[in-house]
């Protein structure tokens, strides 16, 4: 059996994953600062433990329907490109042992060249987990344009 731990994200009601070992903490919400001239699904900077660290909305990266922040909103840490980084979901609340036999390949429709941050499906009980790789959101040119902010 080959295991491992989920931190376990909504997004407009849908239930997402990310393999724990790529994630440095989670927050609670705070406003980020907008910055001028950068991509819609940057929410802005915020200063995370003396660090400036740059916020992407990742429903707004998904292109889904602008979310409300809420007190469930959180912002998941994560290092990308050897710089911290955070991404605003609704909320991000438990951490699922799964096992890589519950995890499907992503279906052919899914996994374009725009899409290849989408590691797997994950059959959990009567839910369906879209394993990512938050590494991978981004495109080059968005990581270039995340770098000069």
């Amino acid at each position: 059996m080959d295991e491992r731990q989920y931190v376990i994200f909504k997004l407009d009601g849908d239930e997402f994953g990310v393999d724990i070992m790529h994630v440095k903490e989670i927050s609670e919400y705070r406003k980020a600062s907008k910055v001028p001239n950068t991509p819609s699904f940057i929410d802005g900077i915020i200063n995370y433990r003396g660090i400036v660290t740059p916020v992407i909305n990742l429903g707004e990266k998904f292109n889904q329907k602008e979310a409300e922040v809420t007190n469930s909103s959180r912002i998941i840490i994560i290092h990308l490109n050897n710089r911290q980084t955070g991404f605003l979901v609704d909320d991000a609340s438990q951490v699922l042992t799964i096992d890589s036999k519950d995890i499907d390949d992503a279906p052919d429709l899914i996994t374009s060249v725009e899409q290849k941050f989408i590691s797997g499906i994950a059959k959990v009980e009567d839910r369906m987990i879209i394993i990512l790789d938050l590494e991978k959101v981004l495109n080059e040119k968005e990581k270039e344009e995340l770098q000069n902010v």
